[in-house]
């Protein structure tokens, strides 16, 4: 029983501290807005499949994913999906190409749309392992929020590949679940 126990610690250790996805704020601390440049913000990152995209606007706006035709011609009728709750996360689940753009279509003609390429090579970041850039200039950007009406009250980070999971919290979530097994192990004994 004592061997099982201690497999079971393992798989979860193993699973927990394996990897984890970056986060990026779409448009730094401007936001999903039409100051933003996004035509050249994807291009220090390289995008990973499991990464998380975090679109945050006012609620004037929206976020619509459409195809590559759709995106050339700043069609918004039919979207792939559409975003309107002004915090949205968008997990890039497979390789290949995403498009974005403004659910308002003079904001998309002005360039408020975003395509993303996430190489099919590439997975998410084991720990350790380094994470997407700062910006290209390389000068550290100002950690705040933008003034519009609905962001979050917390600090905005910049997209520097944050982790979703930290270490500490994987090492947290194996702890609690080697103990729950634990004690599952002395009931049953």
């Amino acid at each position: 029983m004592a061997k099982l126990l201690l497999l079971h610690l393992l798989a979860i250790l193993s699973i927990a501290l394996t990897s984890h996805a970056a986060q990026y704020f779409v448009g730094d601390t401007s936001g999903w807005d039409i100051s933003s440049n996004l035509d050249t913000w994807p291009d220090d990152k390289v995008f990973k499949v499991g990464d998380v995209l975090v679109f945050s606007y006012s609620s004037s706006n929206s976020v619509r994913e459409v195809t590559k035709q759709n995106f050339d011609t700043c069609n918004i009728s039919n979207p792939l999906k559409t975003y309107s709750n002004g915090n949205t996360t968008v997990t890039l689940s497979a390789p290949g190409d995403r498009y974005f753009v403004s659910g308002n279509r003079l904001y998309c003609f002005g360039g408020m749309k975003l395509h993303v390429h996430v190489p099919a090579d590439e997975v998410a970041s084991p720990i350790g392992s380094p994470q997407a850039q700062p910006s290209a200039t390389g000068t550290p950007l100002p950690v705040q929020p933008s003034s519009k009406s609905n962001k979050p009250s917390a600090n905005i980070p910049t997209s520097s590949g944050i982790s979703s999971y930290g270490r500490s919290n994987s090492v947290v979530v194996a702890f609690v679940s080697f103990m729950a097994s634990y004690l599952l192990w002395m009931v049953q004994a």
